[in-house]
């Protein structure tokens, strides 16, 4: 499913994060280290090499929210970026830590001239955010957003499921 709005196309594909040809930066769902870890973390760092690793560690820690941003190693990206997306229940307060990860994501995308960027489903696995709601706190947050940007012409969201791909397209669908 697509939908252009002020002239950014939004897309929801099924698919791998780590595998996204044609994109400028994939986002990873880092954790607090940036190193390898499991879910998108695993997948972005194991894809890219160990360059990835070395890039992030003086770049650590990051706090709920935060972004930065490496090259993509040997990902077919230019670019990673990677926030750490709050623990549901945990970090407090969750909605306003999630907006702020997709917020520095694309204001990094904008500062570096991205043209297209892909993001996974931020904190919805391990860090057990309801995809309901994560994802409406994300497509809230970039129509937000979308009006400002100069850059960033195409926002894809990877979902690993048929479930999440199917909550993601029914919230973008709603949104005008």
């Amino acid at each position: 499913m697509e939908k252009t709005i002020s002239g950014v196309m939004i897309e929801c594909v099924r698919g791998d994060i780590a595998s996204q040809t044609g994109i400028t930066a994939v986002v990873n769902a880092a954790n607090a280290r940036l190193m390898m870890g499991g879910g998108v973390a695993g997948a972005i760092h194991r894809a890219a090499g160990p360059g990835l690793e070395e890039e992030c560690r003086p770049l650590a820690p990051i706090e709920p929210g935060e972004a930065v941003i490496t090259s993509g190693h040997n990902l077919p990206n230019q670019y990673v970026i990677h926030c750490l997306g709050p623990v549901y229940g945990v970090d407090k307060p969750e909605d306003e830590l999630l907006a702020n990860c997709y917020r520095n994501s694309l204001r990094l995308g904008e500062e570096h001239e991205i043209e297209s960027i892909a993001f996974p489903a931020i904190s919805t696995g391990a860090f057990g955010y309801p995809v309901q709601e994560a994802a409406e706190a994300a497509f809230r947050t970039i129509m937000e957003i979308v009006p400002n940007l100069k850059s960033i012409k195409r926002i894809r969201f990877v979902l690993q499921s048929g479930r999440d791909l199917e909550i993601h397209e029914k919230v973008l669908s709603m949104k005008s």
